[in-house]
């Protein structure tokens, strides 16, 4: 992954004898485009003294690498890092700087560190499954099994979301080319839920009222881990709690597309079109060898600029994503200027861009805002594309719907997040 340089950053720190053999802390904040972090160490104002300076570096929680005096130089990223060093999330908020004051002069010494922080040069899409299940919970598949079909089907990511049970998310096989994000599905008497990113989102499951539900997401919240409400008008688990938490994700499409989703997506409408900002995901659901559910199906495509755990998180939080049937697509872009699907568009220089390829002769194409269906369009070849006006719509956005011989039905084939409009700033 190519980088740019987002920031540079110097600190300064005096050390004094008096902290001889003491650990010193410098913060620093990184922000969540950064995407690799490299630093320099320099002593200063030492004239034929000995003085030691160790080097180490700690994220939001805990001590990312320690080199000691054998290095001046250190760099963290995604994907690679200096040995000594773990490779990994950027997390964004406060890091430091770890100085070791070994050896320190009566005179004391000056410390600068020299810090560049980089970003991805570019946005790209990556797709995956964020509801599965494995031999850790009711699932038959191995972590390894589910891995490789995913692997197979040309999948980035995938989240196995076993029942009440997090023993997946520590036994995770290797792949450098598919992100495995630690996850679990809350799963109560009265419907369920994911958390997403966290190893150990909840100290214990067990949730019987509406209060303790709302502690359990919350606890999972606060650790850090993002939250959806599964599949929440399924014939046999729906979503039947009365709380008054403000869900960021929904799933909308679960498994094969079905009535329960039809009654998903007229709710989500109906809420979009009362104001409200909720993202759609999709997932599986996958359990075992089932001849209509499979990996994959749907898949969520998401928008980052790392292909990590917590650029894909980042990337669904902000709302930019589509689904589709499978991950061969149809694939649907949604731009206005500088925003896309899930952005607020506040400036209406610029037209909506509609672009969706993959496409099949017949397929329907429904562009939909809070108004209702606003145009049907049949298309005629692979490719797609229009321009959307904007008048007084508070958003956009758009459905594909195939027909699919092996059910003799009409369902749905993609289907996209909004853009946003603000009508006050229009």
């Amino acid at each position: 992954m190519q980088t740019a340089i987002l920031e540079k950053i110097t600190l300064n720190r005096s050390i004094t004898h008096e902290e001889q053999l003491q650990y010193i802390e410098v913060p620093f904040h990184v922000s969540e485009e950064v995407q690799k972090i490299s630093l320099e160490l320099t002593v200063k104002n030492i004239i034929n003294k000995e003085c030691v300076v160790d080097l180490g570096l700690k994220d939001p929680m805990h001590v990312r690498g320690w080199s000691g005096g054998a290095r001046d130089k250190v760099t963290i990223g995604i994907q690679e890092a200096t040995p000594g060093y773990v490779a990994g999330n950027l997390y964004t908020g406060e890091w430091s700087v770890i100085l070791g004051a070994y050896k320190i002069p009566e005179s004391g010494c000056d410390v600068q560190i020299d810090i560049a922080l980089e970003k991805a040069c570019e946005t790209f899409w990556v797709k995956g499954d964020l509801h599965m299940h494995s031999v850790h919970s009711d699932g038959s598949y191995t972590l390894e099994e589910a891995s490789e079909i995913a692997i197979n089907k040309g999948l980035n990511f995938i989240a196995l979301t076993d029942h009440n049970t997090i023993s997946q998310n520590f036994v995770y096989p290797t792949y450098k080319n598919l992100i495995h994000i630690p996850g679990m599905e809350l799963t109560t008497y009265r419907g369920h839920c994911n958390f997403y990113g966290v190893k150990n989102p909840i100290m214990d499951f067990r949730a019987t009222t509406n209060e303790e539900v709302t502690n359990k997401m919350l606890e999972a919240i606060n650790q850090g881990a993002k939250l959806s409400i599964n599949h929440p008008h399924d014939d046999n688990c729906p979503w039947d709690w009365d709380n008054s938490l403000t869900y960021g994700w929904i799933e909308v499409w679960n498994g094969p597309w079905r009535s329960c989703n039809e009654r998903t997506l007229a709710w989500w409408q109906k809420e979009l079109v009362e104001g409200k900002k909720l993202h759609v995901v999709g997932g599986s659901d996958t359990h075992r060898p089932d001849q209509y559910v499979k990996h994959g199906m749907p898949t969520t495509w998401v928008k980052t600029a790392s292909n990590s755990v917590e650029g894909i998180l980042n990337g669904i939080d902000k709302g930019n994503v589509f689904l589709s049937y499978s991950p061969e697509g149809p694939v649907i872009e949604l731009i206005c200027g500088e925003w896309m699907m899930g952005d607020t568009v506040t400036n209406s220089s610029y037209p909506i861009e509609l672009t969706i390829v993959g496409l099949l002769e017949g397929d329907t194409i429904k562009i939909i805002s809070d108004k209702g269906i606003e145009h049907t369009h049949t298309a005629s070849n692979l490719r797609f594309e229009d321009h959307l006006e904007i008048t007084d719509q508070g958003f956009y956005r758009i459905e594909v719907w195939r027909y699919f011989s092996e059910v003799n039905r009409t369902l749905m084939a993609a289907m996209c997040n909004p853009i946003y409009i603000d009508v006050k700033g229009i």
